[in-house]
């Protein structure tokens, strides 16, 4: 199986053409590629394949092999993966994923696209399409929750897939392998959910790490960046048009009053490429 490893500030993935490649079990293949050690080392895996109504359309697992709605950072890598490979010569793309159509623009510097900007749609607030498991609330904004001993407040969103925002005064408090799983395994999320800390700096900058569902913590999230500046709106901590300080790079988010969508603006890099014995 040839397969391409790529990363998108910092949030890495083993990138499979489906078009070519049959895979049977892509959630034990995840596992296998995932481990840092005995495979390739990966966030997890992701298998670019036909649709049937887009351009495209993605699968993606995570390192412990379940699959997510998508992925914000490897929408953008797609995007350089099927223009650089040949699978299109078109600049504006639909992708097809688990969290309905994605819109991408890709920016070309001598026939490479080094970054792309992605439509993420609208943020959902709605308890019960988020989903947690607060239906009587319209939104969840600053809400409160215990985590043991201690308690502490959330903003929840979703990107297509679930979220929940805490906003701190400083990152160096954080004991993210402590504090993530926790949150992500609160009887609240019926799904479990992604975690957003962040710490905001300027009306236009906020610093951020993020423990991922299913693959813990992460160099970057791109849905989470996306909901973390969503999220600092509700709060009315920064503008609508903020950069995202992760620790794998900056990711420029913009929650456009226009239409209410969110966009994301970031890079895409290709890491190295190679074949899997399956």
């Amino acid at each position: 199986m040839k397969f391409t490893k790529m990363q998108g500030a910092g949030n890495d993935y083993v990138y499979v053409n489906g078009f070519v490649e049959q895979i049977e079990d892509p959630a034990k293949l995840s596992i296998a590629i995932s481990d840092r050690h005995f495979g390739i080392g990966s966030d997890g895996l992701v298998l670019i394949l036909p649709s049937e109504t887009c351009d495209f359309r993605m699968r993606m697992f995570n390192s412990d092999g379940s699959e997510s709605e998508m992925c914000g950072n490897a929408t953008r890598c797609i995007g350089k993966f099927v223009y650089e490979k040949g699978l299109t010569d078109k600049t504006e793309l639909t992708l097809e994923t688990l969290a309905g159509v994605k819109r991408l623009t890709l920016n070309l510097e001598d026939g490479k696209v080094p970054s792309v900007r992605v439509d993420m749609g609208e943020p959902i607030l709605a308890p019960k399409l988020i989903p947690i498991n607060l239906l009587d609330e319209t939104s969840i904004v600053n809400y409160p929750i215990a985590l043991e001993s201690r308690k502490v407040n959330i903003t929840a969103v979703s990107m297509g897939n679930p979220h929940a925002v805490i906003f701190m005064d400083s990152l160096e408090e954080l004991d993210i392998q402590k504090s993530g799983p926790k949150v992500e395994h609160h009887p609240l999320f019926p799904r479990r959910t992604n975690t957003e800390f962040a710490q905001v700096i300027s009306p236009t900058h906020i610093k951020m790490r993020v423990w991922e569902r299913g693959a813990g913590e992460t160099l970057a999230c791109g849905t989470g960046a996306c909901a973390t500046a969503v999220a600092a709106v509700l709060n009315g901590k920064t503008e609508r048009k903020v950069t995202l300080e992760l620790l794998g790079g900056n990711l420029e988010i913009e929650w456009s009053e226009d239409d209410n969508h969110v966009y994301m603006t970031g890079p895409a890099v290709t890491v190295f490429e190679g074949e899997w014995m399956l």
